[in-house]
């Protein structure tokens, strides 16, 4: 039998499996009687997924698109994204996902920054991206999905003449730092192998059955987890990969039940809202036995496992680096947060300022690499277009995470960001993005973002806004900016909470200080704070209610 893990790419490894296995269920949906694609839902078998990779392979390489090109996807979390990203690996492409909340300036920057060489889109993206690139310097060719075989532009540039391998390039995915604008994460061949081989060797309440688990997973696929970690491991395990259009509080367990799902991805907003709903009848049906996740409060977390029968094990991880500490215990004390201590193949260290290593129970940065002569091998390879930001997060042959972690008895313990940002329902959202945005309103003289705390979502951004003379603050103008920014950034990303103050405080050098707005107080109870989160929450709202 061949060990997965010995081949160069991720589609290779699913093409064993359709090749010795064929008949192991692969790719599912769950049903959605009001959705516009597969009603019915669907659970397509390794052989069927490679039948439809391979017949996207042969189209993308009759139009010449091969090893080193970049191609960016809008396709949601459908199963046709994992079809063209399994035929992009498999060509050697670079996969670009793209979040489809992204409106006008988050499309301008990425895809300026990424040069990608397509964009393959779902027709109700069209026009959005349409208008983004002809806002740039360069042409790109754009594709509707539906109408991909008749309608795909061949490329301008050459591929690769090499076949690609474990150092291919497979996806540039653009993830929110704690500063400035989204940064391009490189993430090539080995990162998907080194992921899925620490997530199926976690043990533990995470024992993971090879040809028996079906995976169902609410994340984005246009983020980390699901695409780079998560489905990578189902493949190399030869399992199922279950994943709806998004999270859906109302019909969470029916699709557990119908999909046959025996283990799930969480959020830490997912299991209180759950927690939350009145006893369904599904909840006792259901056949999953773990869930992964992160934020979930302790004492919560030994209430919904009571309540559902589903052990919950908490994880630490980040796009740059994939999971590297995971609680897989079943103790429980309704107190302890613990996030595990370490993983396979990986070493780390809490330091000081200086570099100093801390000891157990003192706080300290979290870094982390692979043992040996190469540091960086499956995780992080660079920031694309970024050598310096590289170079400072891999300063010292240590990949530094910029989080502020706790030894404990119990393992670690996760405390603060080193650096600002917003970490709103598991999204980390860069302050200098939006503060971008916020500047070009013509009533903004300057403005700060900052995090605050939110009941629910963990965080929430507020925007700290001086205003131009001849503007009056207030909830008339705080509502405005809201929308301003709902017609330019993805919904999560705009300002929840809006306050007016005078001047920002800066330093002799001129860094802003933006722990000094206002000091220890609640921004939230600043006189002039105007909560602005049903502005937010209407977009939220009117995609669920079309979702359902």
């Amino acid at each position: 039998m061949t060990n997965l893990m010995d081949l160069p790419t991720l589609w290779l490894a699913l093409a064993d499996t359709a090749g010795a296995h064929g008949n192991l269920p692969c790719l599912s949906i769950p049903p959605r009687p009001s959705r516009d694609y597969d009603p019915e839902g669907l659970l397509w078998s390794y052989a069927e997924v490679a039948e439809r990779v391979t017949s996207l392979i042969e189209r993308y390489a009759a139009a010449g698109y091969g090893h080193g090109h970049r191609v960016s996807l809008v396709l949601e979390n459908r199963p046709a994204f994992m079809l063209h990203f399994l035929a992009l690996n498999a060509l050697g492409c670079w996969v670009v996902p793209l979040n489809p909340e992204f409106r006008h300036d988050d499309l301008l920057y990425v895809l300026g920054h990424s040069e990608v060489d397509l964009i393959v889109a779902l027709p109700q993206h069209m026009a959005e991206i349409t208008k983004a690139v002809a806002a740039l310097d360069r042409r790109i060719p754009i594709v509707g999905s539906t109408a991909f075989a008749d309608t795909l532009a061949r490329s301008t540039r050459p591929a690769r003449s090499t076949p690609p391998g474990r150092d291919s390039e497979g996806v540039l995915m653009y993830t929110s730092g704690t500063t400035g604008m989204p940064k391009g994460c490189i993430i090539d061949n080995e990162y998907f192998f080194f992921a899925a081989e620490r997530y199926l060797a976690l043990g533990g309440t995470v024992t993971v059955r090879h040809g028996e688990e079906r995976l169902y997973n609410p994340l984005p696929l246009f983020y980390a987890n699901g695409l780079a970690i998560a489905n990578p491991a189902m493949i190399m395990s030869r399992n199922c990969m279950i994943f709806p259009d998004r999270f859906h509080p109302s019909s969470w367990w029916a699709d557990l039940v119908a999909t046959r799902a025996t283990m799930i991805h969480y959020l830490g907003i997912i299991p209180p809202v759950l927690m939350a709903r009145p006893e369904d009848a599904d909840e006792k049906r259901h056949q999953v036995r773990c869930g992964l996740g992160a934020g979930v409060d302790p004492a919560l977390r030994v209430a919904f496992e009571e309540r559902f029968g589903i052990t919950l094990a908490e994880i630490y991880g980040m796009s740059e680096i994939g999971i590297c500490s995971a609680d897989v215990s079943s103790e429980r004390d309704g107190k302890t947060r613990s996030i595990g201590r370490g993983m396979p193949g990986l070493e780390y260290q809490l330091i000081d300022d200086d570099g100093a290593a801390q000891p157990l129970g003192t706080p300290g940065e979290l870094r982390v690499r692979r043992p040996g002569h190469d540091p960086r091998r499956g995780l992080l390879k660079e920031y694309f277009r970024d050598p310096e930001t590289t170079a400072a997060v891999w300063n010292d042959g240590w990949f530094h995470t910029g989080d502020i972690l706790v030894d404990t008895a119990d393992g670690l313990v996760f405390v603060d960001r080193k650096k600002h940002m917003v970490r709103r329902s598991g999204q980390n959202i860069s302050a200098g993005e939006v503060e971008a945005t916020l500047r070009t309103h013509p009533a903004v003289r300057e403005v700060a973002i900052i995090p605050v705390a939110d009941e629910l979502r963990d965080e929430e951004v507020y925007a700290c806004v001086v205003l131009k003379d001849g503007f009056d603050g207030g909830p008339e103008l705080a509502d405005a900016l809201a929308r301003y920014a709902l017609d330019r950034l993805a919904y999560f990303k705009i300002p929840g909470w809006v306050g007016f103050v005078d001047s920002l405080p800066t330093t002799y050098s001129q860094k802003l200080r933006k722990g000094d707005i206002f000091g220890a107080s609640d921004p939230r109870l600043h006189p002039t704070a105007v909560d602005v989160r049903e502005v937010k929450q209407s977009r939220g709202k009117s995609k669920a209610a079309a979702a359902n």
